[in-house]
């Protein structure tokens, strides 16, 4: 009988899976979607006049002692710069120290970023305006983008945090790995900058093309904690007391990207 309800449990759970079997994968085509750059949304990394350098994040790979250390938490450490810090401590207990114990306090920090979801605002912030008067014209006349003036675009987190630079780099990688888009904090739209791309404006109208730069809008959670190597004989570990969450968000540019809206009245 126990085979039985096995087997029947088995097929049930099988007709199942065909009959949904595109549930996750829906969810997952609606969100790869919604990342996609639209029509409207051109890339000018060669047209701008500013020439803005990748803020590429350092990635910082664990030493395999470190490694060895993270494996063995509870919570994940993922700031880079404390990574960074615990490639680069030195203390190896001698293995005759019996009964040597010790506890070295890190600081408290943030310890990961976990990211809860991402938005992308195509209309973060009007950079330009272009017209065109046509109301007296006879035929259509063409009108292009051209910058009028340099404009900066930065991002920010939305409310207040301890530790707010680490916060912001874990934010930043999370934010590129999920969105697959050149995210920055800071990035500049140079003066006279100019994209091929023209709008047919008709006789008897009037044409307006505005410009806006787009960000990524990140809601998620930071995990902070204290951090202490422990030392006991030969032997040493890492701790993690007195463990916090803080919801946070964030704006991050989608860097050398302009979003176009085109009217005529």
């Amino acid at each position: 009988m126990k085979i039985k309800k096995i087997a029947v449990f088995v097929i049930a759970a099988l007709l199942l899976s065909l009959i949904f079997p595109s549930a996750g994968l829906a969810e997952k085509e609606s969100e790869n979607k919604e990342m996609e750059i639209p029509s409207h949304v051109l890339n000018i990394s060669k047209e701008n006049t500013y020439p803005n350098s990748t803020e590429d994040q350092e990635v910082i790979e664990p030493s395999e002692l470190t490694q060895e250390l993270l494996d063995e938490l509870s919570v994940a450490i993922e700031n880079p710069d404390l990574i960074k810090m615990l490639n680069e401590t030195s203390i190896n207990p001698s293995p005759i120290s019996i009964g040597y114990r010790g506890m070295i306090y890190l600081g408290r920090w943030a310890l990961n970023y976990n990211s809860e979801e991402s938005n992308i605002n195509w209309e973060y912030q009007q950079i330009n305006l272009n017209e065109l008067n046509n109301l007296g014209g006879n035929e259509t006349e063409n009108m292009n983008y051209i910058q009028q003036e340099q404009k900066e675009i930065k991002g920010a987190l939305t409310n207040k945090i301890a530790n707010p630079d680490d916060v912001k780099k874990m934010m930043l990688l999370k934010a590129k790995d999920k969105t697959k888009l050149p995210l920055s904090y800071n990035t500049i739209i140079g003066k006279n900058t100019k994209k091929d791309n023209s709008y047919g404006v008709p006789a008897k109208k009037y044409g307006t093309l505005q410009a806006y730069a787009p960000a990524v809008n990140e809601k998620g959670q930071v995990t902070f904690g204290e951090v202490y190597l422990k030392l006991k004989g030969s032997k040493k570990s890492i701790e993690i007391k007195n463990v916090t969450k803080q919801g946070i968000g964030g704006w991050i540019p989608i860097q050398d990207h302009i979003s176009f809206s085109y009217k005529t009245k």
